[in-house]
């Protein structure tokens, strides 16, 4: 099948609206990523019936889940553009930030904005310096989307959201043991309890988690701590 006519059969069963513009943004997304993935790595999903489903279908699940309009939103560890990207795309009212420590992924990122005639920020940082710096607690949103474990990935994210705002991260079905490894760490960055939302990828079997973490209360100032120190002892 083409791309099209899975984002236009795909959406509607995850109850998200897609306008023409996005279809056409997210074809000229693929033709591009295609184009610079042996260069940049990007992604090993190759064809447009998989990156139409486990890609663009698959992140925009977030919008189902998850309200985003008019908000200031990150994407920590954004690689390829996943999932700030196919978001942006679909709903342009966000305010995306596209974050991530590799200097050629962020050069890719800006050049979908470029080409696609998308205003974002792309920044080449790490999230944990970020979050000691001026954008500290600065987001109504941060997602992210298999990076690391719950518990290391809580640290990297949360400073970043404001007190009122939340993180979202995209995690497998089976993420019971991530989220209860993760209890102390969500607690001392100021988060409440994960709220546990699914759907299903249009035309597949797998099931999709997003973990929504609310936050409520300021993040403590030691945190997050260097990268080194986060993965030799997580909170």
């Amino acid at each position: 099948m083409r791309l099209e006519d899975i984002l236009k059969s795909g959406a509607p069963e995850l109850g998200v609206p897609l306008s023409e513009n996005a279809v056409a943004g997210l074809r000229a997304y693929y033709e591009l990523l295609m184009r610079r993935n042996a260069e940049f790595n990007l992604t090993a999903i190759k064809g447009e019936e998989d990156a139409a489903r486990l890609h663009f279908l698959d992140c925009l699940g977030l919008i189902s889940v998850c309200d985003l309009r008019n908000k200031r939103v990150a994407d920590v560890g954004a690689g390829g553009g996943f999932p700030g990207w196919p978001v942006r795309i679909a709903e342009p009212s966000v305010d995306i930030t596209l974050i991530d420590s590799t200097e050629k992924k962020v050069n890719f990122l800006r050049e979908v904005g470029e080409e696609l005639g998308l205003e974002a920020s792309c920044i080449h940082a790490r999230a944990e310096e970020l979050g000691q710096g001026e954008a500290r607690e600065s987001f109504d949103a941060v997602l992210s989307r298999a990076v690391a474990r719950l518990n290391i990935l809580s640290e990297l994210c949360l400073p970043l959201v404001k007190p009122g705002g939340f993180f979202a991260a995209m995690k497998a079905e089976d993420s019971d043991l991530e989220i209860k490894e993760a209890e102390n760490a969500i607690k001392l960055l100021g988060g409440a309890e994960p709220e546990i939302r699914e759907y299903r990828i249009p035309g597949t079997e797998i099931i999709r988690r997003v973990l929504i973490i609310r936050k409520i209360k300021p993040t403590p100032l030691k945190y997050p701590r260097r990268y080194g120190a986060i993965k030799k002892a997580p909170l």
